[in-house]
């Protein structure tokens, strides 16, 4: 009860939902990065990596001779994007892997902005210590002498 008045206490206002802006807006974002990757992928369909002069080259490479983890990256995307997914392994299988993984994480992070859902993507320690691991390992066996598979 009041106590000037003896009416009971006034229950706090409904607390409404924020309102969530209409679902086109939502997934703006992830489709304006799905338009710059594809863009992307497109120029290096179209402009030949395996001819010289169009990109410069890895400066690790030029300096040491030895191949990055990303080393054959366009020349791999370039496969990619003509359909030769054995060609894009053999020039960089880590590429491939990471345009795969794109692909997942642009999907989830779509699907969960059209339902207005909140887009959260935390890694640890341990996933990021793995990755990097797997690419160090990567690195180090492209560049020994039985590793001419995944060489680009």
């Amino acid at each position: 009860m009041n106590a000037d008045s003896g009416a009971p206490p006034l229950a706090p206002p409904a607390q409404l939902p924020p309102e969530q802006p209409p679902p086109w807006r939502r997934v703006a974002t992830p489709a304006g990065v799905l338009a710059a990757v594809a863009g992307a992928f497109a120029y290096v369909g179209t402009v030949d990596p395996n001819q010289p002069g169009h990109y410069p080259v890895c400066p690790l490479y030029a300096l040491t001779g030895l191949y990055c983890p990303g080393c054959g990256g366009l020349r791999s995307a370039h496969a990619f994007a003509h359909g030769d997914l054995l060609g894009a392994l053999h020039d960089n299988a880590a590429g491939v892997a990471a345009y795969l993984a794109f692909a997942v994480l642009w999907t989830l992070w779509t699907v969960r902005a059209a339902r207005g859902l909140p887009v959260r993507l935390v890694l640890g320690r341990t996933p990021l210590w793995l990755l990097g691991s797997v690419l160090l390992v990567f690195t180090v066996v492209r560049n020994l002498p039985f590793g001419g598979a995944i060489r680009p």
